[in-house]
């Protein structure tokens, strides 16, 4: 006859949760060190739009009772966008872990007709994780071994009747109605004394109540962490391609008579546009366009004084033509600004505006704002100084006496060069200005205009760079250019590509305007390719300040900058030469290769590898297959997706695949998110090889551990050479030689395994 469990004299209780009124009360189940976070969760993390990021957490309960954990993801509007399932990689630790994605991928340009939909997914969102008592699998275990030793079986299985009655009218478990039933009938059963205790418990123990235990679990003694921020950005906000270029030189001739240089405009150089498409890049980066002040002009090479023909550096801001509102006319008008904009959107590149916030000493501010400079004792007006340099054409602003003035007009020519068609500014040594002005402009900047980038040239202390990321600045230059030996290009690429990237994005460029490394100097062509391969796959964000196809490495006598610099006077280039260096061609593939393969886009997956050689560096950007589902459930309109990364062992078998599915709930937490429109992103691996000596050919081992595929250590797998063409047969440990004239790098796509 069958017994009625909840009939019993007495019945087990639900595990209650613990009211938290205090941030440091703790709750029913234990959490700690949710990741990524930082200074006490003030400043949110930073992520892209539709990029999958990863979070940690400590989650226990005493004794030992089963702990389950799940992640909830909530958009700007607080709407839950995900649900998902976390996994215990650590139980010595009690560190739990799960792959989030805040929102779809899009290829949309802030100046496209729809980016206003996707602009209101933008901002800051939260996760929440929540800990819970894992009262199924708890009892699970001990009633498998009380049946199967027969000590105390019949307490168990009826305890086990009543967790299922439980869960079956658990509100928060989500369930419908043939799900409540099937709990209801194993409850029948497990209290039925008149079956035998193997049957009895079989009716708990099987797939179908399992994958109800993974897709909509009692999740009882219930706790919350506090939300952790994520500051969500817009596409290509952290995968960006720069190419830097003077207008005034594009385009520019040489009379033949007098041998006098005409200066190009901004209609001539709609040529440097052309070639950064070709090139594969998707930002173009102007340094100022603004009138170029005349007191104190500097000439050639950084001289005092000016020639005749000097046209001065465009960071000598200001003449009685205007400031940084203006368009230099010898570039042009406004118009043609906005023209130069349109094409490039056309082409599908942004511009990129430098903003230097300091005047020459004609800028317009002089006279009717001199209480933004700081005077000295004799009254005049102190020029800059970046000792040992000194830039006698230049007034630095002083923030002392009106910062909230000097914010306000920032941000009016920000929202005028906005208009205009720039949608990133590089900020030009934001690290001379207080931290608070730039959060301040940036903040308001970005409440009208989510989707404008900052750029933070900072070559300054690790933690003014880590203040002014956290201020706001989306991309960091770097460190890059001076990291040349292995351990130095292994530690910062390890540096680059962690949890400090959630925080601040670098972003590597071999050269600039004002840098040229001894390394570039003295390795010709082979140094180039050298840190071309280096940037553009060791960091998602890259630049090439042009110049850089013609292999322009002549320095300055004692330093690191290059001779005849580009910033006080104009050149003129024979881009007929790109073809003899090879150098554009390899900048064409590398942007080629990081458009073709996921795992470039992240600053969370690069694993570097054990080389033989003291010359070779090796890494590898890895995305493991099967761990991101997308699924938008009929009715969601496009608003939920969903994603989880259940194991630590990538498989794409279908048993994975299910046990994945049934471990997410959709976005309403109605149940496993498992109505056959799921996709499967596929697993992709790039292996990186690099000879950094660029005078003779080097033989290296490199090892890769096959089980980052899902491999067997043993198994071999075969990889194609993204650069060259050739295709090998790869394992655990194999030889590479690299010859700098012939071949200074190799980019191994994995292609398949035997």
């Amino acid at each position: 006859m069958a017994v009625n469990a909840t009939n019993r004299e007495f019945s087990e209780p639900a595990t209650p949760s613990f009211p938290v009124t205090d941030p440091g009360q703790f709750g029913r189940i234990v959490i700690l060190s949710v990741t990524p976070s930082e200074q006490r969760n003030l400043y949110p993390a930073r992520v892209e739009l539709g990029e999958m990021f990863t979070v940690t957490a400590q989650i226990f309960i005493e004794g030992r009772s089963h702990t389950g954990a799940t992640a909830v993801l909530r958009d700007p509007n607080g709407n839950i966008r995900q649900q998902v399932r976390m996994i215990c990689i650590n139980p010595g630790l009690d560190l739990w872990k799960t792959n989030l994605c805040a929102g779809q991928p899009s290829d949309l340009n802030p100046w496209d007709k729809d980016f206003d939909t996707l602009r209101r997914q933008l901002g800051e969102w939260s996760v929440t994780i929540e800990g819970w008592e894992d009262a199924y699998a708890s009892w699970l275990a001990d009633a498998r071994i009380k049946v199967d030793v027969n000590d105390d079986a019949e307490n168990a299985l009826i305890s086990g009747s009543q967790l299922f009655s439980r869960w079956a009218e658990d509100r928060n478990a989500k369930l419908n109605g043939s799900q409540q039933n099937i709990l209801r009938k194993a409850a029948e059963q497990l209290a039925d004394e008149s079956l035998e205790t193997t049957k009895r418990i079989s009716a708990a123990d099987n797939p179908a109540i399992e994958a109800l235990h993974l897709a909509n679990p009692l999740r009882e003694g219930l706790t919350a962490s506090a939300p952790q921020r994520f500051k969500v950005e817009r596409p290509e906000s952290s995968f960006t391609a720069w190419y830097q270029f003077f207008p005034r030189s594009e385009g520019a001739t040489r009379n033949p008579e007098t041998g006098e240089i005409v200066q190009g405009t901004l209609k001539t150089a709609l040529s440097g546009l052309d070639r950064a498409k070709a090139e594969g890049f998707d930002v173009v980066y102007l340094p100022p366009i603004f009138p170029i002040g005349v007191t104190n002009r500097k000439g050639r090479n950084n001289a005092l004084v000016a020639g005749p023909n000097d046209p001065g550096s465009p960071f000598g801001i200001g003449s009685s033509l205007g400031g940084h509102d203006t368009v230099d006319p010898l570039l042009g008008t406004m118009d043609d600004f906005k023209a130069f904009c349109a094409y490039a959107h056309k082409l599908g590149l942004e511009i990129a505006l430098d903003f230097a916030l300091q005047c020459s000493p004609d800028h317009p501010w002089v006279t009717e704002h001199p209480n933004w400079f700081r005077h000295k004792p004799d009254g005049t007006i102190a020029f800059a100084e970046n000792p040992p340099k000194k830039y006698q054409d230049i007034y630095p602003i002083d923030f002392d006496i009106d910062m909230p003035g000097i914010e306000h007009e920032t941000e009016r020519i920000m929202d005028l060069w906005i208009a205009a068609g720039v949608t990133i500014f590089r900020i030009d040594n934001p690290h001379t200005k207080p931290v608070r002005f730039w959060q301040d402009v940036i903040e308001a900047v970005q409440r009208r205009h989510p989707e404008i980038l900052f750029l933070a040239e900072a070559f300054t202390r690790p933690a003014i760079m880590r203040a002014l990321s956290l201020a706001g600045f989306t991309q960091s230059h770097s460190y890059f250019p001076w990291r040349n030996t292995k351990d130095e290009v292994s530690e910062y690429l390890q540096t680059t590509n962690s949890d400090e990237a959630y925080y601040q994005h670098n972003t590597f460029w071999p050269t600039t305007p004002d840098i040229l490394t001894d390394y570039l100097r003295d390795n010709g062509p082979a140094g180039h390719k050298v840190r071309a391969v280096l940037a553009a796959l060791g960091s998602p964000s890259w630049g090439i300040y042009n110049g850089y196809e013609l292999v322009e490495n002549h320095q300055q006598e004692g330093r690191e900058e290059q001779a005849d610099n580009e910033k006080y006077e104009i050149k003129v280039r024979d881009w007929n030469k790109a073809d003899t260096y090879g150098i554009a061609t390899l900048l064409t593939d590398l942007n080629r290769i990081r458009r073709a393969h996921p795992s470039c886009r992240s600053y969370h997956d690069l694993i570097m590898l054990w080389t033989s050689d003291p010359n070779v560096v090796a890494f590898a950007r890895h995305i493991p297959a099967g761990t991101c589902i997308n699924n938008i459930r009929e009715g969601d309109k496009g608003t939920a997706d969903h994603h989880d990364n259940g194991t630590e062992t990538p498989n794409t078998e279908n048993h994975t695949v299910i046990r994945h599915q049934a471990a997410i709930t959709d976005a309403h937490g109605t149940g496993p998110a498992n109505d056959g429109t799921e996709t499967i992103e596929p697993g992709d691996t790039l292996i990186v090889v690099v000879n950094l000596d660029c005078k003779a050919a080097h033989t290296s081992e490199v090892n890769f551990d096959p089980a980052l595929l899902g491999l067997p250590r043993d198994h071999t797998f075969d990889v194609h050479d993204e650069l060259g063409g050739d295709s090998f047969t790869w394992s655990s440990n194999n030889k590479v030689t690299l010859d700098p004239a012939q071949r200074p790098a190799y980019v191994f796509r994995v292609t398949g395994n035997k």
